[in-house]
């Protein structure tokens, strides 16, 4: 059977949400708030009967908060969750699933730090110091959950490599962090895209097998790097 779940927003007072029209809806008495986070039980309990879905809008997302629904559906769906989850047949699959999971990740780690070495293109003089960057940068930006431009599947991988560089040096060898900028519209865009130019231009030396100055910023990072 279907049922039907609300998106709703925070209201304005406590027991209270906004329905997408902006209108005031006082929740039930029998019902009660699950926040978000486990996905297993607030699919058990959308599957028990309608809800109201609470979600709040970040910039241009929209991130759930939880969801309003009948407290027996959701208590119901709490322990049939924790039973199915205590069996051996759950255990061995949650081992499979990450261990799956694993395998990808190691095996887009390596596909990332491939496309890093391509797009730095360092000459064979510094070979060594490609790998020991492309290492740094590929450790920095490919972990799940970071964030980072290494995560997005929006654009092909050499696009997220190149792109993680420019924001490693631009955070590396620059001082774009400590850096006032007037809040004005595109200021920070035009700041990037100046760093940018200059990241791509430390990159010359090493990619034509030049020597590099005493003073040069991504040499000394990766100095410390190798001290480190």
């Amino acid at each position: 059977m279907a049922h039907t779940h609300q998106i709703v927003r925070p209201g304005r007072s406590e027991g209270t949400v906004l329905s997408e029209s902006g209108k005031s809806l006082a929740t039930p008495d029998n019902w009660d708030f699950l926040a978000a986070g486990d996905a297993a039980i607030t699919r058990s309990v959308k599957a028990k009967g309608p809800t109201w879905v609470v979600q709040v809008k970040m910039g241009r997302r929209l991130i759930a908060k939880g969801i309003w629904a009948d407290k027996a559906d959701i208590l119901a769906a709490q322990e049939e969750v924790t039973a199915m989850r205590a069996t051996p047949a759950y255990a061995r699959k949650r081992s499979n699933d990450l261990a799956r999971r694993q395998a990808k990740h190691k095996a887009y780690e390596k596909e990332f730090f491939n496309e890093v070495l391509s797009f730095l293109a360092f000459h064979e003089r510094y070979r060594p110091e490609a790998q020991l960057l492309a290492e740094k940068i590929t450790s920095h930006a490919t972990p799940v959950g970071s964030g980072t431009v290494a995560r997005t599947t929006r654009i092909p991988v050499a696009k997220r490599a190149e792109a993680a560089v420019i924001a490693w040096m631009r955070h590396a060898t620059t001082a774009y962090d400590s850096m006032r900028i007037a809040r004005v519209k595109g200021k920070r865009r035009e700041i990037r895209r100046q760093l940018a130019k200059k990241s791509v231009e430390l990159l010359h030396s090493y990619r034509h097998g030049l020597e590099t100055s005493g003073d040069c910023p991504l040499r000394r990072v990766l100095m410390c790097i190798s001290d480190g």
